[in-house]
């Protein structure tokens, strides 16, 4: 059987079908469609971008001392005003930004890392493996985080910043570690997991090959939202003068210095709070849009 001449012209100009879009590419369209997934990244970028770009274009460091002005407003020479020290407010905040950041991402991703494994291999092998990893997650979730940070915080001293992050890290990651191992169980029962498992694979290979990789999107959404939480329990343990230690500065030192002098020195409180609000909220924006992009069932939808 022949096609004719208008068969064959139209199956040419046809051309290939179109190609599927990827899983990636779905997610990124659903994210960037949601408003407050834009508004979420944008001011997170630029949170980013001032943290990490504004000191070069600021005349003062976090460690400069101006002695001719002590408590002085914002003005033309220091854009957020001065402490009592003479140090530039606007130079001090964004290097208190940067260790925030720095900090609430790093305990976030060691967090998410360690649920991610913890669950996945209590809920692969179960047996005595499950029960002993289940009793350490127990165990974390009912010990007092706040008090043993302290006690440990002589640890944290000028420079121990990393250790401060491990530490962290080892109390974020318990209840999502519970629903890794959940899900666990019920995808080691689906197909191609039996099917690799047949085939000889290796247990800790499927684990980082196949279980993981579908357990992907529960650790993004898990991982954005534990920077903010990294970052305000960062805040809290240095505005008790558990975290970071001087010299170097963050959210939580500034905030705890600047509420001395919040009320005749406005200046020295109100910059900070206000970066700290808007940096969280920025980040739980995201987060929510994440979840909604990979689950779009779970998107809430008010009354009509």
């Amino acid at each position: 059987m022949t096609l004719s001449e208008e068969e064959l012209a139209e199956e040419l100009t046809e051309g290939p079908p179109p190609a599927v879009p990827s899983r990636a590419r779905v997610v990124a369209g659903r994210f960037f469609r949601s408003a407050q997934g834009r508004v979420g990244f944008t001011v997170l970028a630029l949170m980013f971008l001032l943290a990490f770009a504004g000191p070069l274009f600021s005349p003062w460091t976090y460690t400069d001392k101006d002695f001719t002005a002590f408590m002085q407003p914002p003005s033309a020479r220091h854009w957020f005003g001065t402490l009592q020290t003479g140090s530039d407010v606007f130079a001090v905040t964004l290097r208190g930004m940067q260790k925030s950041l720095v900090v609430g991402l790093l305990a976030a991703l060691v967090s998410t890392a360690l649920a991610a494994v913890v669950g996945a291999f209590a809920g692969y092998f179960l047996g005595w493996t499950d029960r002993a990893l289940s009793w350490v997650t127990d165990l974390l979730l009912v010990l007092p985080a706040f008090l043993i940070l302290a006690i440990l915080s002589p640890l944290f001293g000028p420079g121990q910043w990393p250790l401060f992050v491990v530490m962290l890290a080892l109390f974020l990651w318990m209840v999502t570690s519970k629903i890794v191992r959940g899900m666990t169980v019920s995808l080691k029962e689906r197909e191609f997991i039996q099917a690799a498992r047949y085939m000889g694979v290796p247990p800790v290979r499927i684990i980082f090959r196949h279980v993981l990789p579908n357990l992907s999107s529960l650790l993004i959404v898990d991982a954005t939202l534990n920077v903010s939480s990294a970052i305000l329990t960062e805040t809290s343990l240095s505005y008790f003068g558990f975290g970071i230690q001087p010299p170097d500065v963050s959210f939580g030192t500034l905030i705890a210095d600047g509420s001395k002098t919040a009320i005749y020195a406005p200046w020295t409180f109100w910059f900070v709070a206000g970066l700290l609000v808007v940096t969280v909220l920025a980040v739980n924006l995201v987060g929510d849009a994440l979840r909604d992009a990979f689950d779009p069932s779970s998107s809430r939808k008010g009354p009509r």
